[in-house]
């Protein structure tokens, strides 16, 4: 239940993404960053929330995230993960845990929960994101939406294949990708000449 005082009208597919300024932990250092400066050098972005560190679900989506880290940046894309803890525990994790300790993407704070209500995952009653995940185009605007119930873990591939997605349609005007669609298979051009033919 949302706090009554405490109202925002969260994002949607298609929507502006709000310029979020934040704390991280990445490459052993403490940093402050925001979501602009990774959309301005022209990348794709990954906002992956999850609902907290030194959990269960949660280091097994980090991790697999991690291990496909290079393709995503292959694909010209930054994963920012995001929980409602501080910079200091993302530390913490990061050194305690062989699987988090892979993590080379920024980490970053949410401790007011400010971005996570912002973009619909806070948990009021429990100070906790859902496990969301959205992929925002270079020109900063929402692509695609997933959000799950925190004992749901998601696919690192899956996510991958929709960048792909993504951006293919961005790159190439009028063509569509079917479902499962992956690089290199057939899309569609949507047209009255496709109406009752698939």
């Amino acid at each position: 239940m949302q706090d009554e005082n405490y109202i925002i009208e969260t994002i949607s597919v298609g929507d502006k993404l709000p310029n979020f300024k934040f704390n991280y932990y990445q490459d052993g250092k403490f940093q402050k960053g925001s979501t602009d400066q990774y959309l301005k050098s022209g990348k794709w972005l990954i906002l992956f929330f999850y609902p907290a560190d030194f959990t269960f679900v949660c280091p097994t989506e980090l991790e697999e995230m991690a291990k496909y880290y290079e393709k995503f940046q292959e694909e010209n894309t930054e994963i920012l993960s995001i929980s409602t803890d501080t910079e200091f525990v993302h530390k913490a994790w990061h050194d305690t845990s062989k699987a988090i300790g892979n993590i080379k993407f920024p980490m970053a704070a949410d401790p007011t929960g400010e971005i996570s209500r912002t973009m619909g995952t806070y948990i009021y009653e429990e100070g906790l994101s859902l496990r969301g995940t959205f992929i925002v185009s270079p020109e900063g605007i929402v692509q695609s939406i997933e959000i799950n119930d925190n004992s749901i873990g998601r696919s690192a591939s899956e996510t991958l294949r929709k960048v792909q997605a993504a951006k293919f349609v961005a790159e190439n005007d009028g063509q569509v990708c079917p479902a499962s669609w992956h690089p290199g298979e057939d899309t569609l051009t949507p047209g009255e000449n496709l109406v009752g033919k698939i």
